[in-house]
């Protein structure tokens, strides 16, 4: 029996080491992403404005494009 008992303990703590984990690793990212949000199209023309560069569409795009293939 207590073989069992000890499966059943393993067992219980594997999953509840796994589902802690996931909401862990879930707050940890909903808070990082609330820090440093992902770079929008908009965000491009406020710092290419503020470096003196007038951004035009197509350059935004390119620039938008490489970041997501940088990825």
């Amino acid at each position: 029996m207590n073989v069992g008992i000890v499966i059943v303990i393993a067992v219980v703590a594997l999953l509840l080491g796994a589902v802690g984990g996931f909401f862990l690793a879930r707050r940890y990212m909903q808070d990082y992403l609330k820090k440093n949000p992902p770079v929008n199209e908009d965000m491009l023309r406020s710092m290419m404005m503020s470096m003196g560069q007038k951004p035009s569409e197509k350059k935004i795009r390119q620039m938008m494009q490489q970041m997501k293939n940088q990825k």
